[in-house]
C-alpha cells in the first residue's frame, strides 16, 4: 500500500509537471508578431504602418485598424495595436502624416493636424490606403473591419463611417474644442451617418 502510494504520487507530479510544460511553451509559441508595412496613398504620400497579430492564432480573423491622436504613429498607438492583436484580432496602426511621423510638443502637433486635414479628400484616402493594407494581410479576414480612433484619429474614423468605408467604429475624442478654443479645420458640428452604413460608439472625456 505504502509503495503503490508513493508510486501514485510520483506519477500524478510528472502529469502535473509535464501539464506545466506544455502551458508554458503553448505560451511561448503564442507571441504578438509586429511588422512595419510601407504603402502609398492614392496622392502617392509615402505612408509606414505597423501591423500587429498573434501567429498562434489560426485563419483569417476580423481586422482593426488604429488611427493615432494629433501626435501621430507614436508608441500608444502601436502598443493599441499590440493589445488589439493580444485580443485575437489583426491590428494595424495606421499613418496620418506621411513617413510615419510623429512629435511630443503640442505646437508640432497642431500644425501636423490642420495639414492632414486641410484637404479632406486627401486625408480620406489615406485612410482607404491604410483599410487596404489591412485587408490584404493574410491573417485578416477583409469581411470583418473595424476602426478605432482617438482624438483626431477619432474624427478620421467617424469620417470614414460617414462615407461607409468602416462598418464599424469606436472614436475616442478628447473634447479638444471645448479646452483650448480650437476647431479641427472643417468642424462645423455632427453630420449624420446615412441609417444602416455604420455602427459607432463614442467615447467623450476631457481632462
Amino acid at each position: 500500500m505504502f509503495a503503490t502510494s508513493n508510486y501514485q504520487k510520483e506519477l500524478t507530479m510528472r502529469v502535473w509537471i509535464a501539464m506545466i510544460m506544455m502551458g508554458l511553451t503553448g505560451l511561448a509559441q503564442a507571441a504578438i508578431k509586429t511588422e512595419q508595412i510601407d504603402y502609398k496613398s492614392a496622392d502617392g504620400t509615402k505612408l509606414v504602418g505597423y501591423y500587429a497579430y498573434d501567429d498562434a492564432v489560426k485563419g483569417p480573423r476580423p481586422g482593426v485598424l488604429v488611427v493615432h491622436e494629433w501626435w501621430g504613429l507614436n508608441d500608444y498607438a502601436k502598443r493599441r495595436a499590440r493589445d488589439l492583436a493580444a485580443l485575437g484580432y489583426s491590428a494595424m496602426a495606421i499613418d496620418m502624416y506621411g513617413e510615419g511621423k510623429n512629435t511630443e510638443h503640442p505646437k508640432d502637433a497642431m500644425a501636423f493636424m490642420q495639414a492632414a486635414l486641410k484637404d479632406s479628400d486627401a486625408a480620406d484616402k489615406r485612410f482607404d490606403a491604410g483599410l487596404e493594407q489591412l485587408k490584404k494581410q493574410p491573417q485578416t479576414d477583409p469581411k470583418k473591419i473595424a476602426a478605432i480612433g482617438y482624438c483626431f484619429g477619432g474624427k478620421i474614423v467617424l469620417d470614414a463611417a460617414r462615407r461607409g468605408a468602416a462598418r464599424r467604429t469606436v472614436a475616442g475624442r478628447s473634447q479638444l474644442p471645448r479646452r483650448t478654443g480650437h476647431q479641427y479645420p472643417g468642424q462645423t458640428g455632427h453630420q449624420s451617418a446615412d441609417a444602416g452604413r455604420a455602427r459607432c460608439q463614442g467615447q467623450h472625456g476631457h481632462r
